[in-house]
């Protein structure tokens, strides 16, 4: 599911200290109930990285999209296959399967309308355009389903 010329968006200073902050938040409880800290052990050092998500629930299901491309969280995530969600006194394990880029279109159209004011800047198809405006672009986007044990 991944390209050979993954995309990637940095994050500012700014955003690195907004996401720290966010992802307090969400660990403690607080903020918008669809925010969640991840934290997944680094592919590398071994070390646990924890970043605030979006979860994205349709039709009952959960998903993880990355806005940002294949960012850190991402590539480890693939590499240990499972993450930590938290969110106030609730941790989960679960299993991630990353979908394939056909199957993403209307998540990723989803995640946008859902999400628009926090993460346009990083689509390069604007929030209320047709499902098939995403197809071309799936491949810039890593989206996993939530597998519950």
């Amino acid at each position: 599911m991944s390209s050979n010329t993954e995309k990637y968006q940095r994050p500012s200073a700014f955003e690195v200290r907004m996401n720290q902050l966010m992802g307090k938040l969400a660990a403690w409880g607080l903020g918008p109930a669809y925010m969640v800290e991840l934290s997944v052990r680094g592919r590398k050092s071994g070390k646990i990285y924890s970043t605030p998500v979006n979860l994205l629930t349709v039709d009952g299901v959960d998903y993880l999209v990355a806005p940002r491309g294949t960012t850190s969280w991402v590539r480890n995530a693939r590499a240990v296959g499972e993450v930590h969600l938290k969110r106030g006194r609730k941790t989960e394990t679960v299993r991630l399967e990353e979908l394939v880029n056909d199957a993403k279109p209307p998540l990723l159209k989803e995640y946008l309308e859902r999400y628009k004011s926090a993460v346009q800047r990083y689509f390069t198809v604007q929030a209320g355009a047709p499902v098939d405006a995403f197809a071309p672009i799936a491949g810039d986007y890593p989206v996993f389903r939530l597998v519950r044990n």
